[in-house]
């Protein structure tokens, strides 16, 4: 039953950062382009939360980091005021490179595909 709760304050503290992520007046974050929150995990006494952050343009994503860690206590306050919980959790931002991992995956099949179609081209021949 509790980790239904933690699922669901997961999935709003997601929504409600993504949302003030859009807002955020830090050029390191808005100027970037496109930053996604890609996971939410926040422990069960709900006083840490780990924000899993993808950013498209790898090249200013330790700037984004920078500028999320430097505006980590005034999204918290906000989350505070929006979710009104008890205990709004501290934000902890972790970059994810899931996004592109999975690009490299789909690559790295296609390439395999390619393979076995030339092979079975060249077995017909033969």
């Amino acid at each position: 039953m509790a980790s239904n709760r933690i699922g669901r304050i997961n999935e709003e503290i997601q929504r409600e950062l993504s949302d003030q992520l859009r807002r955020l007046k830090d050029p390191r974050v808005s100027q970037v382009g496109m930053v996604s929150i890609t996971r939410v995990d926040t422990t069960g006494d709900l006083r840490y939360s780990r924000i899993y952050i993808s950013v498209l343009d790898k090249s200013k994503e330790q700037d984004v980091m920078k500028g999320l860690k430097s505006a980590a206590g005034f999204l918290r306050r906000e989350l505070g005021r929006a979710l009104q919980l008890r205990y709004t959790p501290e934000l902890q931002f972790i970059a994810d490179d899931s996004i592109q991992y999975g690009a490299h995956i789909l690559e790295v099949l296609h390439q395999v595909e390619v393979q076995d179609e030339e092979r079975a081209s060249d077995d017909t021949e033969e």
